[in-house]
């Protein structure tokens, strides 16, 4: 590993949405692997975004955190300048379906406005350092924007139509848009992302894993939308970071990877499996067994029946495969919300409370 890094370029990265979910997992992953990169984290802290996912980096020469919002122009041509960047990692969005449909407003806002700013700014600011051919924009999506579907349709491929079908999904769909335009008309590398759903530390409580783990730890219903027979392929966040980090080395400018988990469960599926690995991993649960919490509740409104990711293009193109099967990256999953209770419990704040029962009442 120590060849390799000193082998290849050393990079300026800026990472937006460093301090969540995915993005603090991705800056992880990069402090690990290239110790001698300048790293960059812009994070808004909304709701979702957490200085303690990254706070034990912070006192490392070449990291830098600022707290700014992605649709502040002025800040991002100053950072890009500053800081010298040569790489953008873009994982900043409003991200859950379900606040998408209660307020849509801050999607559109983030997701397309905040994208295009940043696009924009890179792109006057690569034509300002002479069109350098190994800057990179990545831009980091999601495999909503194909929509939904049938039982037996095939997987979702990079050729595959966009029909996004939430607040959501569209205002993702318009930021990819936008990245591939800005490739397609000025030249600028972009190269864009999408990838099924993610499981893993530091991943915020309102989200279906999460939730359900910590629930379970305290004893409350596990709300499932419907019935239950919605289908996800399931991507371990290291996995994720490890496929990222393979495109961002080895990606053509211009195109497109789908990153998938070949992991397909029906959400019911997915929980009780959560439930008897909770029975077997957490000591003292308040309900045992836990499949005893489960509790349907009315379905989302245009809730996608089922989404799968062909990931043959990032496999066959960049040698990337995923590592972990859902049982494995699930116990790895749990075993870190059992040690980190500090970490989850301060999150169920009451705005977090009242959220929760706007969605499940």
């Amino acid at each position: 590993m120590r060849q390799e890094i000193e082998q290849r370029k050393q990079r300026r990265i800026l990472i937006t949405g460093g301090a969540g979910f995915i993005g603090s997992n991705f800056v992880r992953h990069w402090c690990e692997k290239y110790p001698s990169d300048s790293i960059i984290v812009l994070d808004a802290l909304t709701y979702a975004g957490n200085l303690n996912n990254i706070a034990d980096l912070q006192d490392r020469d070449n990291f830098r955190f600022v707290k700014g919002d992605i649709c502040d122009r002025p800040l991002i041509d100053r950072l890009l300048r500053e800081e010298n960047i040569d790489t953008i990692a873009h994982f900043a969005a409003e991200s859950h379906v379900d606040r998408s449909i209660l307020g849509p407003d801050a999607f559109i806002k983030t997701n397309i406005v905040g994208s295009f700013t940043l696009l924009d700014s890179f792109r006057h600011y690569w034509i300002e350092q002479g069109k350098i051919h190994d800057y990179l924009f990545l831009h980091v999506s999601t495999d909503e924007v194909y929509g939904s579907l049938g039982q037996e349709d095939p997987a979702f491929r990079e050729t595959t139509a966009y029909a996004p079908n939430s607040p959501y999904s569209a205002s993702k769909a318009s930021s990819d848009h936008l990245a591939r335009a800005y490739y397609h008309t000025y030249g600028m590398p972009t190269i864009i992302t999408n990838c099924s759903n993610n499981y893993g530390p530091y991943h915020f409580p309102e989200k279906l894993i999460p939730l359900m783990c910590i629930n379970i730890l305290l004893g409350k219903p596990l709300p499932v939308y419907g019935d239950g027979q919605n289908i996800r392929d399931w991507l371990y966040v290291g996995d994720h970071c490890h496929a990222l980090d393979t495109v961002i080395h080895q990606g053509k400018p211009g195109e497109t990877y789908n990153i998938g988990g070949n992991n397909e469960v029906k959400n019911i599926d997915l929980v009780t499996q959560l439930c008897d690995l909770m029975d077997e991993l957490a000591p003292n649960l308040p309900v045992k067994p836990a499949r005893d919490l489960i509790a349907f509740v009315k379905d989302r409104p245009g809730h996608d029946r089922r989404y799968a990711i062909d990931a043959t293009k990032i496999k066959t193109e960049l040698g990337w495969t995923p590592q972990e099967n859902v049982e494995a990256g699930l116990r790895k999953t749990i075993a870190w919300y059992l040690n980190n209770r500090d970490w989850w419990q301060p999150l169920l704040s009451k705005e977090y409370q009242d959220y929760y029962q706007q969605v499940y009442s």
